[in-house]
């Protein structure tokens, strides 16, 4: 018994390692072109299920509050789209002067420039119980916004004389984020009742479109052919991607829980996963694009192919880590607003 409860309580960790090792016993399965065509049904389907799911399970009134939030979605949205493009064009300055490939540094650039997931942030803000409404917005609101920013950074970065269809990448972010949200927001005033009496498993299924997401990014990763990268440039990127995402995560948190932004521990959650993310969907696509014919693109890809199954793997490991500090912060919170008796307690979600 105490085995199977054992399971039960850490299935999803259970279910990240057995994804891993399903995408390397057969990644041609999963990967891109594979039997699971994972570029429509995971590119599509998968994505637009997540904010069917969250608009179904979110409550109307959460989604309308979270619009306004605008220091939130300013820190996040900073955060990810000026202050770590800043940070990585410094710490490739430094690495510029190592043994580590130019055009990999330069991959790290590229990186920084990306803009947030339409999908990962918001699942693991969802596991862990955090603002999934504040999360859902800067989700869409910075890639449609890394539509714009995005190309103009790169440019900055490396150059190009390429240009982005703006239009058919803000159709398909439509069809798989905005549609989808609305359907479920819609849904949910059909079956209300119901679904606060039965309580359908949301949070399980988002957790298993995650594993399916994890699955396919790791096909992807170990169905990359070789690029003429020394292994010890490709190891050294790693760990640096590891560390690079370590320190984000940190620096993230620190900011969100500053007292003059005043963010409940929900909202400090979505602004480390939101922050932190950077998007492979909408950046290697982008790549494709603006640097269509670039000799050394396949190369420039590599970190961002590198940190993308790095944030959902971390972030997988860090949900029960984070959760239990969401929960006791929010014990201190409540109890705060409850000794002040001044009914500031709009951000604070029942536990």
């Amino acid at each position: 018994m105490e085995v199977f409860s054992s399971v039960k309580k850490h299935w999803f960790l259970i279910g990240i390692v057995l994804a891993i090792l399903a995408a390397k016993a057969n990644p041609s399965f999963g990967a891109k072109g594979g039997l699971l065509k994972p570029e429509y049904t995971v590119k599509y389907l998968a994505v637009s299920f997540i904010f069917f799911n969250s608009g179904l399970s979110l409550r109307t009134e959460e989604l309308t509050r979270a619009v306004t939030r605008v220091k939130l979605h300013a820190c996040v949205q900073g955060f990810t789209l000026i202050f770590v493009p800043v940070l990585i064009n410094i710490l490739t300055l430094v690495l510029k002067y190592t043994t580590l490939d130019n055009w990999l540094v330069q991959g790290l650039r590229v990186v920084g420039c990306m803009p947030p997931p339409v999908s990962s942030a918001v699942i693991l803000t969802k596991a862990v119980g955090g603002n999934e409404a504040a999360a859902i917005f800067n989700s869409a609101f910075g890639s449609f916004l890394g539509i714009v920013v995005t190309p103009v950074l790169l440019y900055l970065i490396i150059g190009s004389s390429s240009t982005v269809p703006f239009v058919s990448v803000f159709t398909q972010l439509s069809i798989t984020v905005v549609v989808p949200l609305l359907i479920g927001q819609w849904l949910r005033t059909c079956v209300k009742d119901w679904l606060e009496q039965t309580k359908p498993p949301f949070g399980t299924l988002s957790s298993c479109t995650l594993l399916l997401i994890i699955y396919t990014t790791f096909c992807d990763t170990f169905n990359q052919a070789s690029l003429g990268i020394n292994g010890s440039s490709l190891m050294v990127m790693a760990i640096i991607i590891l560390l690079l995402q370590f320190v984000l995560l940190y620096l993230a948190f620190n900011l969100s829980r500053t007292p003059m932004l005043d963010f409940s521990a929900a909202d400090s959650v979505a602004v480390m996963f939101c922050s932190t993310h950077k998007s492979l969907t909408l950046g290697i696509p982008m790549l494709k694009i603006i640097y269509a014919g670039y000799p050394y693109l396949s190369v420039i890809s590599i970190p961002l192919l590198m940190y993308h199954p790095t944030q959902i793997l971390l972030g997988g490991l860090l949900v029960p880590v984070v959760r239990r500090w969401m929960v006791s912060t929010q014990i201190v919170e409540r109890d705060h607003v409850s000794s002040n008796g001044n009914g500031k307690d709009s951000n604070v979600p029942p536990i």
